[in-house]
């Protein structure tokens, strides 16, 4: 996949600016999936962050996962890509399979568990939990934008 910003822009108009991040929808042999709740604002949301300038997706995936959770990843598919409209951040989610470390709170979560898919639905706000469920399903990968509240497209 090649991702790239444009700076051409028509006079008159400022050139858009995009943050790419990257999150981890990891999936346990039960079908639990990993979760944390964000420090910052309470939310809960899958493990993820921005990707720095220097790394692959898949890389900053399993940076993002081990430092807000503890837990190692083996880095699979995309499932989905998801553009937050109102803060130009596009999200790249990744499957992922749990492969080794241990369930740890960081500065960016205070709390890490493992949810089922009724659980992601109850605990996230919409915009979150498609994310995860998304990566369930074999359909992907999963192309959708949001406002920051509400998908815009489904």
């Amino acid at each position: 996949m090649l991702l790239y910003m444009s700076n051409s822009a028509r006079e008159g108009q400022s050139t858009p600016l995009h943050s790419v991040s990257v999150a981890g929808a990891v999936v346990r042999e039960d079908g639990r999936l990993l979760a944390i709740r964000r420090a910052d604002n309470g939310t809960w949301e899958l493990p993820g962050g921005v990707l720095e300038l220097t790394e692959s997706p898949e890389v900053g995936v399993a940076r993002e996962v081990w430092e807000e959770t503890g837990i190692q990843v083996q880095v699979g598919e995309l499932t989905g890509v998801y553009k937050n409209t109102a803060r130009g951040i596009v999200a790249l989610v990744f499957r992922c399979k749990p492969a080794g470390g241990a369930e740890r709170t960081s500065d960016e979560s205070t709390a890490v568990e493992w949810l089922t898919p009724a659980e992601v639905e109850e605990r996230m706000a919409e915009v979150f939990a498609i994310r995860l469920l998304d990566a369930l399903d074999a359909a992907g990968p999963h192309v959708r934008s949001h406002d920051g509240k509400r998908l815009i497209n489904r």
